[in-house]
């Protein structure tokens, strides 16, 4: 059966496009030692980007593929789960961690942990996590806000790779920034905060063109990643553009219209791997291949499952990979009853004979393609601590709160 070739992986579920597009070449980008041919990066999404995720999205293009992300405390505590979430491949290249924290000197003894002990090529700082379980603490996309402490992150970070890889006697870790536009409509921090994260030194800023508050709903401001070009260009600090890229031709749009040096993708690739061949093909201005057929789609399914049991064993792979179910078949003519149980399994086993069951012989939707997956939820009020908004200066009631924020992290 199809999907039974698993080892054959993305490159037999993607059918050549019978079309050609005159897309434009995005130039490579370059940090340090590290050179991305293709400026696409993977997201970090809690529960996603593990191993087996970022192993089938390799398999389908060029990118960088980031981990999920973990917390500088759990690292520097050396937490067992979390040295596991930082870990990689053999053959994985390059190597991207993204990391939270909220104490500066917390931080920077991460980043050196990463860099001394030869554990990443790439470190990416996450700002702007939405989660009210974070921002209610300060954290993520409520601590740009903080001017003050916002730069002594950055900077902590930045110069602990400085330092740790002149000791090492090679080029400095490239550290990224990666934030939204702000709180709210009424309290935007992306322009000052890039500048301030271009000033210490980071190799580029990534925008999710929305604010905390609408989290993943409405639409992404495209013109917000436009300003922040404008307003970095001068630094020469790359900016990479985050939000509604559903396909390879919104990729190629975000760059014409904004002129973002990259793209970085999230909830797109949920279900659909093999997008990120698509977008390496349009950034490339090759023909951009079409999605698989259902048939292909099942060979990724059973590929994805496998990948997750080879990281978990069997029963919690197949658990993992439940979630996993909706995505894929969206937009296909699968049954409620047969979409229960593929949501229930829990061997492999089990899995391929729900797979049999499926009528393969369905072209993949192009509206289901382009429709948002994953989180929809939209504006709402952004949970902060009392008094956050008084002051950009950090006060000392508020850096006792925001020691929690890590605390209230899940996974790493």
């Amino acid at each position: 059966m199809a999907w039974m070739q698993s080892k054959a992986g993305l490159q037999h579920a993607c059918r050549p496009a019978d079309r050609f597009d005159q897309l434009p070449i995005v130039s490579p980008l370059v940090a340090g030692g590290l050179t991305l041919e293709t400026p696409v990066v993977l997201a970090p999404m809690a529960g996603i980007t593990n191993r087996a995720f970022r192993r089938l999205c390799r398999e389908s293009g060029a990118g960088l593929y980031v981990s999920e992300m973990i917390t500088s405390r759990a690292l520097v505590e050396r937490n067992e789960n979390t040295l596991v979430m930082a870990s990689f491949e053999p053959d994985e290249s390059p190597r991207s961690v993204q990391l939270y924290g909220v104490d500066p000197a917390t931080v920077a003894a991460a980043v050196r942990i990463l860099v001394a002990e030869d554990r990443a090529d790439h470190i990416d700082l996450n700002m702007g996590c939405p989660v009210p379980k974070v921002t209610r603490k300060g954290g993520g996309a409520a601590l740009p806000w903080k001017r003050d402490l916002f730069a002594d992150l950055i900077g902590a970070a930045v110069a602990a790779s400085r330092e740790e890889s002149a000791r090492r006697g090679i080029d400095p870790l490239p550290v990224t920034v990666k934030m939204r536009m702000g709180i709210d409509d009424d309290h935007l921090t992306y322009l000052d905060a890039g500048q301030i994260a271009a000033d210490a030194g980071v190799a580029w800023v990534a925008l999710h063109a929305r604010t905390a508050s609408q989290l993943y709903g409405g639409q992404a401001d495209w013109s917000a990643i436009s300003r922040l070009v404008e307003h970095l260009e001068p630094t020469g600090v790359p900016v990479l553009g985050n939000g509604d890229i559903w396909t390879g031709e919104d990729a190629v749009k975000m760059i014409e219209q904004t002129g973002c040096a990259g793209v970085v993708v999230g909830r797109g690739c949920l279900g659909r791997p093999w997008l990120f061949g698509q977008l390496a093909q349009a950034m490339r201005g090759e023909p951009i291949g079409l999605d698989p057929n259902l048939a292909g789609v099942v060979v990724v399914m059973r590929r994805h499952a496998e990948l997750l049991t080879e990281l978990y064993g069997e029963d919690k792979g197949c658990r993992d990979f439940r979630k996993h179910v909706a995505w894929y078949l969206k937009g296909f003519s699968v049954g409620s009853t047969l979409r229960r149980e593929l949501g229930l399994t829990s061997s492999l086993a089990a899995l391929d004979e729900l797979l049999a069951q499926i009528d393969t012989d369905q072209e993949y939707s192009p509206e289901a393609a382009q429709r948002p997956r994953g989180r929809t939820s939209g504006q709402r009020a952004v949970s902060l601590p009392d008094g956050w908004l008084n002051s950009q200066v950090i006060a000392d009631s508020e850096s006792e709160i925001l020691q929690e924020a890590e605390l209230s992290v899940s996974g790493g």
